[in-house]
């Protein structure tokens, strides 16, 4: 099964319950102030369903690709769409699918805490692994933002920074961009945000009558 794109992302922003090297720096009070905002109302949503666009350039700045995606979430629960791709997370397991390939990969999420989720890109992903400070406020997409600079404790991480930008009135996040020590960047700009929407629990859960001929992988 080819690799998916949101599990790279999960695993580039996520939060791995690991130990990680201590810095001596402190991180700014003032972006610990912004963020600490950010978990607090994601935190309040029973549930949210947030569209996005999802950039990656190169070193110049040359755009190489650009996709939409969606996901939707309740609670430890969630579903990811994007390219072609579908990730299903009902609290419990977790599918993972593949359309071009007709294939669908069952886990189970991790009970420990330390697995991968949407949820944590949007509240606790900054806690631990990051020094971060404020780099001021600007205009982008008709909504004032703060903008964040994050550098990962962990040097051995495939990026040296991310940059996220808040929505400072409606204190969420506007975009995240990560800079790759290859040149590369990635971009995640949040196009809409619904929150306590009615979402069905059936909209987590993979229903494979809804596939023909899907090959199931389970390696619960």
């Amino acid at each position: 099964m080819k690799k998916l794109y949101l599990i790279a992302l999960f695993l580039t922003l996520g939060i791995v319950n690991k130990a990680q090297t201590t810095s001596p720096v402190k991180s700014d009070p003032a972006a610990k102030k912004v963020l600490d905002a950010v978990s607090l109302k994601f935190k309040s949503f029973k549930s949210a369903l947030a569209k996005f666009v999802y950039k990656v350039e190169n070193s110049a700045g040359k755009v190489l690709s650009k996709k939409t995606g969606q996901v939707a979430m309740k609670g430890t629960k969630y579903k990811v769409t994007f390219a072609g791709q579908e990730i299903f997370c009902d609290g419990t397991n977790i599918w993972s699918f593949d359309k071009g390939a007709n294939e669908v990969t069952i886990t189970k999420l991790d009970p420990s805490g330390s697995s991968i989720t949407p949820q944590k890109l949007f509240t606790n992903f900054y806690d631990k692994d990051f020094l971060y400070k404020m780099n001021g406020e600007r205009k982008e997409g008709g909504k004032t933002v703060q903008e964040i600079e994050m550098t990962p404790n962990d040097k051995s991480k495939p990026f040296h920074k991310v940059y996220l930008l808040i929505d400072k009135a409606g204190k969420t996040i506007y975009s995240t961009k990560v800079l790759e020590k290859t040149g590369n960047r990635y971009e995640y700009t949040v196009s809409s945000l619904k929150s306590n929407t009615s979402v069905p629990d059936a909209q987590f859960v993979f229903d494979k009558n809804k596939y023909p001929g899907v090959e199931v992988i389970d390696l619960r």
